[in-house]
């Protein structure tokens, strides 16, 4: 698949549709994200220009019953996987 076809990957983007910063779009695509030179297959949101991401702390719940998330700050690549 091509570049063309696919939405530029935006500099904030959460896998929470509620999110203001969720773009159904770029989901169709298969998308990585390295951090600190790893991937990490565990991200929930992330900012590029900020450097960081958010993951879940484990099996914690808040009390709407979604994951308890905590900033990691790094620096944050993100691609299209093939």
């Amino acid at each position: 698949m091509t570049d063309a076809l696919r939405p530029a990957l935006p500099d904030h983007l959460s896998i929470d549709p509620r999110s203001p910063h969720h773009v159904p779009a770029v989901f169709e695509h298969p998308v990585g994200i390295r951090f600190n030179g790893k991937e990490r297959f565990d991200v929930e949101e992330y900012c590029i220009s900020e450097g960081w991401i958010k993951v879940p702390a484990g099996k914690t719940l808040d009390r709407k019953g979604q994951p308890l998330l905590i900033k990691l700050k790094g620096k944050v690549e993100v691609f299209y996987k093939e």
